[in-house]
């Protein structure tokens, strides 16, 4: 196998970065496996090289008879590039029960059952790129987005020891961490969000859905550019297992990285008191 042609597999094309992604890699040449949940291709592709695919990700057996027919176009899955998801955004106390279960099932377990179906056809073949897009909230969460985060966070932790699994067996894991893409992550297709109802987090989960409120449609983020450098990090001879995208999460990230530093380093006796 050649870098110069791979077989990519991605969850949620129909909008946002997968749609990018996909269109940037059939204009390349590319051969793309995508799926929506109603199975009509959102692109045009006079190349042939598109199969759009039926995939609800919450239904595991689904998963498991997708990835088999995916995989059985070519013979063999070189990405998989786990993109389907939304966010849950208002205050912690408010959630329901029904929310942060459906969210879960969509943003963690979806991609985890991707990852688990995909993974003896990549150990078979004993090469393969996984890559799984979470979000900044996934790295340095704010006020409103609790829930968000959290499943952003399961698929973060899973990854990074998945990492250190499959490299012995050729397999690659990357993380990709967008800021504020002007995709249409802030509408109704990809957002769900519960008003916040209590007077006590007007100032702090309330300000943050109303600042993402007034943002929607002048984020700085070019999904474009998102799904090139995604690209250019498969590409690469030693691919990144954390790719941050975005002035702003880049910014958000080293932010929370000298906190975390200075926290550290203020509690280090305490830390280290604690041995026998």
């Amino acid at each position: 196998m050649t870098d110069s042609s791979k077989i990519w597999f991605i969850t949620g094309i129909s909008r946002g970065f997968g749609k990018s992604l996909a269109e940037a890699l059939l204009a390349d040449g590319e051969s793309v496996i995508g799926t929506t949940r109603d199975g009509v291709p959102p692109i045009e592709d006079p190349t042939g090289k598109l199969h759009t695919l039926s995939l609800d990700v919450t239904d595991s057996a689904a998963v498991k008879t997708i990835i088999a027919e995916a995989h059985g176009f070519h013979g063999r899955l070189d990405v998989i590039v786990n993109n389907a998801g939304y966010g849950l955004l208002g205050s912690i106390e408010e959630a329901t029960e029904d929310q942060i279960a459906r969210m879960f099932d969509v943003n963690f377990h979806g991609t985890r059952r991707v990852v688990q179906a995909v993974l003896p056809y990549l150990r078979k073949q004993r090469f393969g790129h996984i890559v799984n897009i979470t979000s900044i909230a996934g790295l340095a969460p704010g006020a409103g987005s609790g829930f968000y985060a959290a499943s952003k966070f399961a698929v973060e932790g899973m990854s990074q020891s998945l990492a250190q699994e499959v490299a012995p067996l050729g397999i690659k894991v990357t993380l990709v961490e967008p800021g504020a893409f002007r995709t249409d992550f802030l509408s109704e297709h990809s957002i769900r969000t519960r008003p916040v109802g209590i007077a006590d987090y007007v100032s702090t989960a309330g300000a943050a859905l109303k600042a993402l409120e007034n943002m929607a449609g002048k984020q700085i983020g070019d999904p474009d550019r998102a799904a090139a450098a995604i690209i250019k990090a498969v590409q690469a001879q030693e691919p990144p297992l954390h790719l941050v995208l975005g002035s702003d999460a880049f910014r958000r990230t080293l932010d929370k990285q000298r906190r975390f530093a200075t926290e550290l380093d203020a509690w280090k006796e305490t830390s280290l008191a604690t041995d026998y």
